[in-house]
């Protein structure tokens, strides 16, 4: 009776989920004789497959693929979240955690801290950047993947850890028992002044925190001279949708359209206007952009570029327009449901077109008309169709239909070495690199970030070992021009020879991060970049933006 008696109160309590994940009472939906019976059906499946299965089953299992199953009928980008990672996907919205507040990697079976968080608890205790992680608590860490170190480390604000690492500069192990604080995470990264008047500002994903983040960014550099901004939402796949809303309010005109919603919620179907007051009301800003980039980052991209606020330059956008929201079940878990949609100002939807049910096919279509939009442009543009193409405040073409196209785009030199990039075969080498030379590096560098940045050489020795390392990895290099294959990883000579400053600049750049974090990489690896370098030679096309929206000439449009 025992056994029944569980099996009988699940589906009950399934059913009471339901309801609240619905957001009405249930017997509203019980007051449909068709819905009513259909509930009624999954609730002895239920039963049915926990008491006869040939094998025992664990009913919160079932329960859990009971859920996906209906998930998976719907968008593609409806999904359920179990509860082990129901808090961390929480953390990445609030932007912040209880931790001890470091910055790490797992090269290989050992965690490497890159940089302790400034004034964090690890700071405070010493932790230093090269220390290796080996134990946390009573327990090995070695062998331990990245998320699993971090759920060992993160817990309630206030409690201890214990945590041992091995220090290479010492060759020692050192014991330090850590108070966990609120660690803020950033996902506004490496603002820096590219030059006098040019300021560089990214946002790897929108969290509750990012409009403050990106206010105190602009704000500095703005103290420091700036007078044109590039902003990167490369990789952005979205997040809290608001501070997307709230950031596009620093650089448009007062009750300027951000973006429109709908659903079959009323109080989805609105349209969020600019306020006053923004920070970045007239200054050219160029927006860069790729296949990462997507929902938010979308939102604040369509939005500047439909009022021919920003000049968007790079490729395709990922194309997601559809907007979720997350329903407790009860048991910690969350189902993340579509329930709505979004527009920019033009009334453009960037939702890539879908067939419920088959996301496997949704994401086929999707990438292959991303890559078309990368290396067949002029074709992808012309099949477009004419419904798909709109006009933006001042008169310029913009498409919808799925993702945003950048005004300027970038595509692949793919007679260079870019597998070097794809595959992070110069990341690879330098974290070879610097494991090998860590304590001179650190000895010589490890303070003096600034004369990095401006004085480091790679020499010509670190070069030569990088091409044996690629070419242990399968890049072939060739004095024979007829058979270079850039697809097989082949390439000539002379090509190596003409890449040896990239190859250079990225390598330093990446032991930039390794000793200092991205904030020291970040000005480095942008010299390497060809997109990055492109987009600064079309400040002009963003000058002509930026004047429509001057105090002057809003001032004449509105007497107008």
């Amino acid at each position: 009776m025992k056994r029944l008696s569980k099996y009988h109160i699940l589906p009950a309590v399934l059913l009471i989920a339901f309801g609240a994940v619905l957001g009405v009472q249930l017997d509203t939906y019980l007051s449909d004789d068709d819905l009513g019976e259909k509930l009624s059906k999954m609730r002895r499946a239920f039963v049915v497959i926990n008491q006869k299965y040939v094998d025992p089953l664990k009913a919160g299992n079932v329960a859990a693929e009971g859920v996906r199953g209906m998930i998976n009928s719907l968008d593609p980008h409806s999904t359920y979240i179990p509860a082990d990672r129901a808090e961390d996907v929480k953390d990445q919205y609030q932007g912040s955690f209880g931790g001890i507040g470091i910055v790490f990697e797992v090269p290989g079976d050992t965690a490497r801290v890159i940089s302790p968080v400034a004034g964090g608890p690890s700071e405070e205790v010493g932790i230093m950047a090269g220390d290796r992680i080996v134990g946390i608590m009573d327990s090995s860490a070695v062998g331990l993947s990245s998320n699993e170190i971090q759920n060992r480390l993160k817990g309630e604000i206030d409690t201890e850890v214990e945590m041992t690492v091995y220090r290479p500069t010492m060759e020692e192990r050192l014991s330090f028992t850590i108070t966990r604080a609120k660690i803020e995470t950033q996902s506004v990264r490496s603002p820096y002044m590219v030059d006098d008047k040019t300021g560089y500002i990214s946002i790897n994903r929108f969290t509750m925190k990012t409009h403050d983040e990106f206010r105190q960014a602009a704000q500095t550099l703005l103290d420091e001279g700036m007078e044109r901004l590039v902003l990167d939402l490369r990789g952005n796949p979205g997040g809290v949708m608001r501070s997307s809303w709230q950031i596009a309010n620093e650089m448009l005109g007062e009750g300027m359209t951000i973006v429109e919603t709908k659903g079959r919620s009323e109080r989805m179907n609105q349209k969020i206007p600019a306020k006053a007051g923004g920070l970045l009301r007239d200054q050219p800003i160029i927006v860069l952009v790729n296949r990462g980039s997507a929902s938010a980052s979308e939102i604040l991209t369509g939005a500047l570029q439909d009022h021919d606020r920003a000049f968007i330059v790079g490729r395709r956008t990922f194309g997601k327009g559809l907007i979720q929201k997350q329903f407790d079940l009860g048991d910690k878990s969350v189902l993340q449901m579509t329930v709505g949609r979004y527009y920019t100002p033009v009334g453009r939807l960037i939702q890539s077109p879908y067939e419920r049910g088959n996301s496997k096919n949704y994401y086929k279509q999707k990438f292959s008309t991303i890559n078309q939009a990368t290396y067949h442009l002029n074709e992808y543009r012309e099949s477009i169709p004419d419904s798909l193409a709109y006009e933006t405040d001042h008169g310029r073409t913009v498409f919808g239909g799925g993702g945003i196209l950048p005004d300027f785009v970038v595509q692949p030199d793919t007679t260079a070495l870019t597998h070097l990039v794809r595959s992070g075969l110069d990341y690879a080498f330098a974290r070879k690199w610097f494991t090998k030379n860590e304590t001179d590096l650190r000895s010589t560098w490890q303070e003096r970030p600034e004369e990095f940045k401006s004085s480091y050489q790679v020499s010509g020795e670190m070069l030569d070992s990088f091409w044996s390392f690629a070419e242990e990895k399968g890049v072939t290099i060739t004095n024979d021009p007829d058979s270079v294959n850039v697809s097989e990883q082949i390439y000539s000579e002379a090509t190596a020879q003409e890449e040896q400053d990239f190859v250079a600049t990225r390598v330093k750049g990446y032991l930039a991060r390794l000793m200092y974090g991205r904030g020291v990489a970040r000005p480095i690896l942008n010299q390497a970049d060809p997109v990055f370098q492109e987009a600064l030679s079309l400040w002009s096309s963003s000058r002509e933006l930026a004047a429509y929206h001057t105090t002057s000439a809003s001032s004449s449009m509105r007497q107008n």
